[in-house]
Order: C-alpha cells, then sequence, then structure tokens
C-alpha cells in the first residue's frame, strides 16, 4: 500500500509528459485521421458526382454554388493543403480546393466529404461528393438545399450593385426595357443625418422583412415591403433611398412613369425585374397631378398589389412625393404602402449636425441665433443648407452668417405672400407646406405627434414619423 502511494505521484507525472507530448505534437491528429479512416472503411458510402459543365457544354450552375460552399468551410482553411488566390478586391485572399483535394462537412449529424477530381480527357473538372448509404435518404435533399442557400447568401453578399432604368419602346431594341450602371452612391446608414431611434426602426423593419420568407408565406401574403417617403425637395428621400439598397444589397430599379406607355408596360417592366431588389418611383404625386394619358390611377394600383406584383418576390418597393395631401386615399391605404416616413425641413438639431459634418462645429456663438431664427418658422431644405456649408468651408463663420442670411431672406420673401395673399399658400409647390409661421418645427412635429397617435386606427400603415434628413435629395 505505501509503495503505491509512492508511485502514484510518479505515474501523474508520466501521465503528464504524455499528454503535453501529445498536444504538442501532431500524434493526436494523427491518431484521430487514422480513427476516421477506418470508421470510413466500415461504411458502404453513395457517390454523387457533379461535373463543371453540362453535356451541351455550357457551366453547370450547381458546381458554382457548390464550389462557392466550399470555399466558405473551416474545413478547407483547415486541411493539410490548399490554393490561395486573390479575389476581386486587392486585399481579398481566397481559398480554393486543389486536385485531388478531399474536405469534410458535417450536416445534421451526418460526415459528408467533397473531392475535386479532373476529366482524364480535358481540363473540366468534377465535384464528387461521398456520403454513407444509410445517410443517404435522410440528408441528401436537406443539404443540397442548404448548400444552395448558403451559396446565394454569399453570392447576394458579394454582389455589384446595379442601377437599372426604363426606356422608352422604340429605344429598348434586342436589349430590353432595362439599361444598368453600376449603384456607387456613397450614402448609407451610418452617413444619413436623421434621427437615431427613427434610423434603427427602419434598420430592423428591414432586418424582419428579409427574415419573414415563411411568415409571409404561411399568411399567404406577397413577400414585398412598400415604403412612402414624402417631404419637399431637397430633403434627403433619394439619399434615403440610397442607404436602403446598399443595407439590403438589393439592385436598384427606378421607374421613370413618363417613358412608360400604357398600364401592361408598366406590368411587364414589374415583370422584368428581378426578386430580391428595390423598385423606385419618385415624385408619384407631381406625376398623377399632371393627369397623364398613359398611366392611369388604376394601373399604379394595379402595379402596386396587384395580381401582378406576386410574380416575384423579396421585394421592396419606395416611392417618394413632395406631400401626400393631394393624393388620393386609395394609394395610401395599408398593403400598398406599408410605411409612412415623413422628410420634414431642416430644423436647429438637423442644423447642429450638419455644421459638425460639414463645418466640423460643434458649437459657435452665432448658433443661439440661429436657433432663435430656427424656432421663428423659417427653414430650408438640408440640401440648401449642405450647398452653402460646402462653398464656405473654410470659413465656418462666413458659413454660418452665410445660413443666417439665407434664412431671414426666405423667411421674408414668405412673409410677403403671406401678407400678400391673406393667407400662406400650403396647397403645393414645392416646399409642400408643411409647417406654418406660428409654430417651431419641434412644436409642430410634437403636435403631429399627438394628432397620430389620438387617431391612428389598427388597420392603418406604420407611420415612422419624421426623419431628420439627410443633405440631399
Amino acid at each position: 500500500m505505501v509503495n503505491m502511494m509512492i508511485l502514484i505521484p510518479f505515474l501523474l507525472v508520466g501521465l503528464f509528459l504524455i499528454l503535453r507530448f501529445l498536444f504538442k505534437t501532431s500524434l493526436l491528429l494523427i491518431l484521430l485521421k487514422k480513427f476516421q479512416c477506418l470508421e470510413d472503411w466500415l461504411h458502404v458510402h453513395q457517390l454523387y458526382r457533379v461535373p463543371q459543365f453540362n453535356h451541351l457544354f455550357q457551366e453547370n450552375e450547381l458546381y458554382v454554388k457548390v464550389s462557392t460552399y466550399l470555399i466558405s468551410l473551416p474545413s478547407l482553411e483547415d486541411s493539410d493543403f490548399t490554393n490561395l488566390f486573390t479575389g476581386s478586391k486587392s486585399n481579398d485572399i481566397l481559398l480554393h480546393l486543389d486536385t485531388d483535394q478531399t474536405i469534410r462537412d458535417v450536416f445534421l449529424g451526418a460526415i459528408v466529404s467533397w473531392t475535386l477530381e479532373k476529366y482524364e480527357n480535358g481540363g473540366a473538372k468534377v465535384l464528387v461528393l461521398r456520403l454513407r448509404k444509410n445517410d443517404k435518404r435522410r440528408i441528401l435533399r436537406p443539404y443540397l438545399q442548404h448548400i444552395l442557400s448558403v451559396a446565394g447568401d454569399i453570392c447576394q453578399r458579394k454582389k455589384e450593385i446595379k442601377l437599372r432604368m426604363n426606356v422608352d419602346i422604340p429605344s429598348s431594341g434586342k436589349n430590353g426595357r432595362w439599361r444598368s450602371v453600376p449603384f456607387n452612391h456613397p450614402a448609407s446608414f451610418d452617413t444619413l443625418v436623421m434621427d437615431v431611434d427613427l434610423k434603427n426602426k427602419v434598420k430592423a423593419d428591414l432586418e424582419m422583412f428579409l427574415k419573414s420568407k415563411q411568415f409571409y408565406q404561411r399568411l399567404g401574403r406577397v413577400w414585398k415591403r412598400s415604403y412612402l417617403l414624402y417631404g419637399p425637395s431637397g430633403t434627403g428621400k433619394s439619399s434615403f433611398v440610397a442607404a436602403m439598397a446598399r443595407f439590403l444589397n438589393f439592385d436598384v430599379y427606378d421607374i421613370d412613369l413618363s417613358k412608360v406607355s400604357d398600364d401592361s408596360d408598366l406590368k411587364m417592366l414589374l415583370l422584368q425585374s428581378t426578386s430580391k431588389s428595390m423598385i423606385v418611383v419618385e415624385d408619384l404625386d407631381r406625376f398623377l397631378m399632371e393627369k397623364s394619358k398613359n398611366v392611369s390611377l388604376r394601373g399604379i394600383l394595379n402595379f402596386m398589389d396587384g395580381i401582378i406584383s406576386c410574380c416575384g418576390e423579396e421585394r421592396v418597393m419606395v416611392f417618394t412625393m413632395n406631400s401626400k395631401d393631394e393624393v388620393d386615399e386609395a394609394l395610401l391605404r395599408p398593403g400598398r404602402i406599408d410605411v409612412h416616413i415623413q422628410f420634414p425641413l431642416c430644423d436647429f438639431p438637423c442644423f447642429k449636425h450638419l455644421a459638425n459634418n460639414y463645418l466640423g462645429v460643434k458649437e459657435h456663438k452665432l448658433f443661439p441665433q440661429l436657433e432663435e431664427i430656427f424656432q421663428g418658422g423659417a427653414g430650408l431644405s438640408p440640401a440648401e443648407i449642405g450647398e452653402i456649408m460646402i462653398s464656405n468651408r473654410s470659413s465656418p463663420t462666413r458659413a454660418l452668417k452665410s445660413v443666417i442670411s439665407a434664412m431671414q431672406t426666405n423667411a421674408g420673401a414668405k412673409s410677403r405672400r403671406v401678407s400678400g395673399d391673406g393667407a400662406e399658400d400650403i396647397g403645393g409647390g414645392e416646399q409642400g407646406g408643411l409647417f406654418s409661421r406660428e409654430h417651431s418645427v419641434r412644436d409642430f412635429r410634437k403636435l403631429y405627434g399627438l394628432l397620430k397617435m389620438g387617431s391612428r386606427r389598427k388597420d392603418e400603415p406604420l407611420d415612422l414619423g419624421s426623419a431628420d434628413k439627410d443633405v440631399s435629395n
């Protein structure tokens, strides 16, 4: 018994040294691989080949999807060897399978392997899937669907966003009705000058929409979401559209209704757009006021939520207006418009954001005077203020004085218009008539919010309120 007590410390030290040796060297990994080979040898396997080209020598889309999926697997990075390539960007490093290289994957508890082989009679390659026969019926189809889904998400994240514009029928020719250019608009939700809570609400709404395919299918509804952005020119509606497109990574289809020949042509444009896209119609209120003979109100209503809208999914529709006051209520009902976002003129908090972004000024002796002018009801669009700041960015004081002068001129012109006509024109015009002289922007927004909360019915569309705007329209 005493001898055993003496030996125990030596045994523990020996065990520690053995374990340390196993972890410091690759012996444990070698033993694990040998065990996996023995386990594979004891099972019957089924092989599936995915050739690079089909019988017509066209590239096999499944081969491309599987290749995209495999290079995303951690097991490729952990393999004994692999190929390294630069991607489309100079700082991108991509891993690719080498010929006769095998990597493993695990799906629903089943172990599968992929091997890249080369045809003997040419340079074409083939990917070989190897799985156990007793797992075949359980995982084969779900596994392939999983590959397609993951590969699709990877391609969506890496794709270059396109801006597509419709052309009139005589100019369309053989290339169809859409012309595309790379969409390089720099606006994003990070650069937008707007209320942080509103920005987060919009982002959360978009994220929930992207994850709601099964929810929409269960309800029997088309998987789409419609937004109305309304407010005077220059308040940031177009920049907000660009930020949405970059956030979603969706192509943008910008529909010019003046180039649409009739209602059927409008339907064809929608049919020729793709899923995972944004459909944008700008200045819809202005087009409706012009009473076009080509596209009717009924045609626009059917375009928004008619039977044709089900031909495609995961779409976001965005409509912009200067004002929604004169628009037919049928256009604004839930189902056609899901979310309303107002873009008012610049108020003082928004102005301070612009001054910080454009001039690097957080506080200035002229700010109290500016705040008083804003509270007096004078207002410019963020685009107008931003342009003044750009022109005078070398001198913040001169820029602020120029803004004061422009706002005073604008307020004087508005005052003369009121005294001359007896009442301020709020029915139309480019500014949209959103505010009266008697109320500050802040007081009006509080009053507007209380009225909306008191009168909103359950079946009304979501109104996310007013945006403290971006600087361009």
